[in-house]
């Protein structure tokens, strides 16, 4: 399956300025982020409009997918105007019952992935890399780069990531991609290390610590 990510704005275009942000950085290191989790799936390649500085006209951004023969397109942005949250937006006349159904379980991921911050819903709209894709595409508006709080959070690495995630997670669930089979080690190939963490009152907490490092590879005996 090809997926197309688009990172809005870009060259002479900055998008939306504020709190010391520009949106065309954020969009990109976001869409980047987003490709490199992609890359962990079966049967996925990622294309992308932009994956530098530069200017693309909005025509031409939705003709890149449209050449490549793309299953899927995804435009990210953040937003601006004074208000607070995230939302999504897909081409305001489709009756395509896929379109539909991607924006529901996209949005509701990313929502869950970002945490606390205001569901500003799944709209529509008559955006040209909407309406000029020929295969389904949605458009995320990752927060405002205008507000304080969400500025602050928009200058986090680690708040990138989870806004990346929550759009793979989406893909994930929309169209049931499985990640690629680990290696397996040989056990006489293992290096193994002890890790101390720590005393826990709570028996759950010391297992829920256990398992997250049972998942990483480590060897986690509760005692």
């Amino acid at each position: 399956m090809k997926i197309v990510l688009d990172a809005g704005h870009g060259g002479h275009d900055p998008g939306a300025i504020a709190n010391g942000l520009r949106e065309k950085d954020l969009t990109l290191a976001i869409v980047k982020h987003i490709g490199k989790m992609l890359e962990e799936y079966e049967g996925v390649e990622i294309l992308y409009t932009r994956t530098d500085d530069r200017f693309l006209e909005l025509s031409e951004r939705a003709a890149i997918a449209n050449k490549l023969k793309a299953d899927y397109f995804i435009s990210v942005h953040i937003n601006a105007g004074g208000g607070t949250g995230f939302e999504s937006y897909i081409f305001n006349n489709t009756k395509d019952a896929n379109t539909i159904a991607y924006q529901n379980v996209i949005h509701g991921e990313i929502v869950r992935a970002i945490g606390n911050f205001t569901d500003r819903g799944k709209k529509r709209a008559n955006y040209a890399v909407l309406r000029l894709t020929n295969m389904p595409a949605i458009l995320t508006e990752n927060l405002f780069i205008d507000n304080t709080n969400d500025a602050a959070k928009l200058k986090s690495e680690q708040f990138l990531h989870q806004i990346a995630y929550g759009h793979v997670i989406g893909l994930e669930k929309a169209f049931g991609l499985k990640k690629k089979a680990q290696p397996q080690q040989k056990a006489s190939d293992k290096k193994l290390y002890r890790v101390q963490v720590g005393a826990f009152s709570d028996r759950k907490n010391a297992e829920r610590l256990a398992e997250e490092l049972k998942k990483k590879g480590y060897q986690a005996i509760i005692v």
